[in-house]
């Protein structure tokens, strides 16, 4: 398999299975998926944070207004890797509940990644909404 396949196949199975499990009230899996080693950001659709603590306190916050992820689907627009880095651009399309009340949102979200250990981490997003 080559980088980019190994890469794709991440982003289908272990990164959306841990947007799926964001989008249903659970940050633990996606706090995983980012890397440990600073710098990491997030701006993004609904809070922003630098530095791994403010990140992960923004999962931890945003995961408790989610409940009852119904579906996600990353469409990719744009990728790239270059050596131990890499690059999405695409959307995002959920349904879930937030704060109890069943929604369909679709996001603009582009992330940086970085290869460590053999791992792909997530080290920045910026998402916002379409519309």
């Amino acid at each position: 398999m080559s980088d980019r396949d190994d890469f794709l196949a991440w982003l289908e199975t272990e990164y959306s299975e841990a947007e799926r499990a964001m989008l249903g009230g659970n940050a633990f899996p996606r706090r995983g998926l980012w890397s440990k080693s600073e710098p990491v950001s997030v701006l993004g659709a609904w809070r922003n944070g630098v530095g791994r603590e403010a990140v992960v306190e923004a999962f931890d916050v945003l995961a408790t207004s989610f409940s009852e992820c119904e579906a996600f689907q990353l469409e990719l627009i744009s990728y790239d890797i270059q050596g131990d880095m890499a690059y999405t651009v695409g959307y995002e399309r959920f349904t879930t509940s937030i704060d109890g009340k069943p929604r369909t949102v679709t996001l603009r979200a582009t992330q940086v990644y970085r290869r460590e250990d053999g791992e792909w981490r997530v080290v920045h997003r910026h998402a916002d909404t379409t519309s």
